[in-house]
């Protein structure tokens, strides 16, 4: 998007390249423009960087932030949703242990957690929540829009509806064991059938909480997948069965219909809805015909027509319906009535997708909004990126209307790898992209060449998709020192 000339940059003394050929300390960048590959002769710039000396430090000079380590490192934005959610549902537990209904009172606000844990992942509400939040205009005050940006973190109020969840369960479970075993009239209203139902709901319900605890989940990623949502059906199914157990006998209890009972109890009109959000991306299942386009060993692009794809969107794609789904941001194909998705190797799966190159594979839902559609709040951002992150980054080229961009792309052998096509793409987002090629210059660190860009072109965010690792070192030390950044996190 922007046509700026490259900035002469001045690199540091004797910097050495893989390829071994020394550079002259007084050597900027528009000389070492003729000493790049191919491609990037064909004006895509790259931005040498050996240390910090090679750009202008003095100008970047600013001060860490008060109580940055607090504030974007342990409390950040996905962890203060968390707590907010759990607090209140606290509050509310205590408020309700001290009322003569505790029963009822329990079951239902499990159920309404439990629904809105489950809504905070269901594909339509996720859409809604990024429409929602994001339909601020541009000409909006800038800190608004900052804090709209950070919609991605949504996820803080899935694991915190969860977790609340949980407790609610337990204190239920506690008081229902009670009048099961140790019953203040000397007889038990509860039958031994609720009493097993509760049990093994419990069980399941443990064991999706220390599957999703983020260094399991790291590591152990398909396991968590198929636990989390195997399990999570099975807890919702053993749920609505205990509540028309339970609803059965509370109903005799009170001298009162069944149905009329059921009916007025508000767990189970939040079960039912819960089971609709489980159902419909499943309703929507199918197997769709994949044009694969093998970029390189390390990469494929996938090609797909069943829909069209819009800025900011992903799909969900599996080999079979009930093994590992994998998400992927779109973007669109020049032609405008098919889109593509880029797969690097990073795992038994991809691996296997480049080198099987399927014709066919299965999708579920709709297509859903991710990090990357928050960025549209912002009239321009700097977009940061490493490896196959260029993927997901060329969502943007879903709307012509998309902020203005300056794209930092750190790689090895991009050509190689991906392919003339798709830097072309890379051009469109930005016709002077700095361009890193690891395998000439070896990694760098991409701060300074960051904030000289945010400098140069007044951007209003840094856009940054890497691997974890980079993702969150590089927003840490950006926001710490004053600049927007944003990046997706584990549970985005």
């Amino acid at each position: 998007m922007s046509d700026s000339k490259p900035t002469a940059v001045t690199l540091p003394p004797v910097a050495k390249c893989t390829s071994g050929r020394r550079i002259p300390s007084d050597t900027t960048l528009a000389d070492v423009e003729k000493l790049q590959s191919p491609f990037l002769s064909e004006k895509l710039q790259a931005y040498p960087h050996g240390d910090d000396d090679s750009i202008d430090l003095e100008s970047q000079v600013s001060r860490t932030k008060r109580c940055a380590s607090i504030r974007y490192a342990i409390l950040y934005v996905y962890r203060r949703l968390f707590g907010l959610v759990f607090f209140a549902n606290v509050a509310v537990f205590v408020a309700v242990m001290t009322t003569d209904q505790k029963l009822l009172a329990l079951v239902n606000a499990a159920a309404a957690n439990v629904l809105a844990c489950g809504l905070a992942r269901q594909p339509l509400v996720v859409n809604a929540i990024f429409v929602a939040v994001c339909w601020i205009p541009r000409g909006a005050p800038l800190w608004i829009r900052r804090v709209a940006a950070k919609v991605y973190h949504y996820g803080g109020v899935h694991s915190g509806c969860g977790i609340a969840a949980v407790v609610w369960y337990m204190g239920f479970l506690g008081l229902m064991s009670k009048e099961y075993w140790a019953p203040p009239t000397g007889q038990s209203t509860v039958s031994v059938t609720p009493v097993v139902l509760a049990y093994l709901i419990v069980v399941l319900l443990l064991a999706i909480v220390i599957v999703a605890y983020p260094a399991f989940r790291f590591i152990k990623h398909d396991y968590f997948e198929l636990t989390h949502r195997f399990s999570a059906w099975v807890v919702v199914a053993l749920f609505v069965a205990l509540l028309l157990v339970f609803a059965d006998e509370a109903s005799q209890a009170a001298n009162e219909s069944f149905g009329m009972f059921l009916v007025k109890l508000p767990a189970f009109w939040f079960l039912m809805v819960t089971v609709v959000a489980i159902v419909q991306p499943w309703v929507m299942l199918r197997k769709v015909k994949v044009r694969p386009e093998r970029l390189s060993p390390h990469a494929i692009r996938l090609h797909l027509d069943h829909t069209t794809t819009s800025f900011g969107k992903g799909i969900q794609l599996a080999k079979h319906p009930l093994q590992d789904w994998h998400g992927f941001a779109t973007f669109p194909d020049p032609e405008g009535k098919s889109f593509s998705c880029l797969v690097s190797k990073a795992g038994d799966w991809t691996s296997a997708c480049i080198k099987d190159q399927p014709t066919h594979l299965w999708k579920r839902g709709v297509l859903i909004y991710g990090f990357a559609y928050a960025m549209r709040v912002f009239k321009r951002v700097v977009v940061v990126t490493t490896g196959s992150g260029i993927g997901p980054c060329l969502s943007f080229l879903g709307d012509d209307n998309r902020p203005d961009l300056r794209v930092v792309w750190q790689t090895r052998a991009p050509l190689r790898t991906y392919g003339q096509e798709v830097l072309n793409l890379v051009r469109r987002l930005d016709t002077n992209p700095v361009i890193i090629e690891t395998n000439q210059s070896g990694r760098v660190d991409m701060v300074p060449i960051i904030r000289q860009l945010v400098k140069e072109f007044d951007a209003e965010a840094v856009c940054v998709i890497s691997n974890p690792r980079v993702t969150k070192s590089v927003v840490y030390e950006l926001e710490s020192r004053g600049t927007p950044a944003f990046g997706p996190i584990f549970d985005s």
